[in-house]
């Protein structure tokens, strides 16, 4: 194994993809696959695919520029808000804790109730992300935050507002590296908490596949999507593929689309 220090850069050097290779993970290979991005074009837009297939240490992208451009992570960063919150007891049962519903009344009829940690990662509830912020703290958000090595780090822009409106950006290898360490459950914080938040996880079943992803919707809050987000891993017997996926958000139909779009991506690889 290479210390993560020494692992940085590495794709780079090799001309193939532009950020960092994954922690704690040694002899990678790296692949540019441009037939890839005819998955975004087939539905009229633009975006870009970045999955790490586990067992043969092979990062595959298919662009080198969008997959190392760093973006608002949406609700992808509900994984990390989730993970902060059971580690710093902000939430101590996923399943029992309730967050009480505000009473006022928003677009997204999933977010209009109580929920527990589970069910507003599934309904993606962004007001009760918010709430969970606002008690984790600034200073203790910024410490995990950081623990984490997620994205740029800033979490400048509001303590609910950060990962949506302000300052944080994360690109799609990048959130290949972090899903990865907490698949492999090794981050640095409980193994408890790491276990609990893969268990909350949205699922969803393909054939003989299962993949474990969470979603995001930038503007999603106002009505007004412009990026879609989709990372998570796929497993299909003993094989596993991270992989993280943002696409242009320019129809309705393409909120959808991100599921589609990934699946197809994954068939052209591991065939799910």
């Amino acid at each position: 194994m290479i210390h993560r220090r020494h692992a940085l850069g590495l794709l780079a050097a090799a001309s193939i993809l532009p950020s960092r290779s994954l922690a704690n993970v040694s002899y990678q290979r790296s692949e540019f696959r441009e037939g890839l991005a005819r998955r975004f074009f087939d539905v009229g837009t633009e975006g870009t695919f970045v999955a790490y297939k586990v067992d043969d240490y092979l990062i595959i992208a298919s662009d080198k520029v969008r997959s190392g451009e760093g973006k608002l992570p949406a609700s992808t960063f509900k994984i990390p808000n989730s993970l902060i919150a059971l580690e710093t007891g902000v939430v101590q049962d996923p399943d029992k804790d309730v967050f009480k519903w505000d009473g006022v009344t928003r677009s997204i009829e999933a977010w209009n109730k109580d929920h527990t940690l589970r069910s507003a990662i599934a309904a993606s509830a962004v007001p009760v992300y918010q709430e969970i912020a606002r008690r984790i703290g600034q200073e203790q958000m910024q410490k995990y935050v950081d623990l984490l090595e997620y994205g740029n780090r800033d979490i400048g822009g509001g303590i609910d507002q950060f990962w949506l409106t302000g300052n944080l950006r994360i690109d799609p290898i990048q959130q290949v590296d972090f899903v990865d360490r907490l698949r492999r459950g090794v981050l640095p914080v409980s193994k408890r908490a790491q276990e609990l938040v893969r268990d909350i996880l949205p699922v969803t079943k393909v054939s003989d596949a299962t993949i474990r992803a969470k979603s995001g919707l930038l503007g999603a809050e106002i009505g007004k999507p412009t990026l879609g987000w989709l990372v998570g891993w796929a497993e299909k017997g003993s094989q596993q593929t991270v992989f993280a996926m943002n696409m242009d958000v320019r129809d309705p139909s393409h909120v959808a689309a991100r599921m589609t779009v990934t699946q197809q991506c994954l068939a052209d690889i591991v065939a799910i």
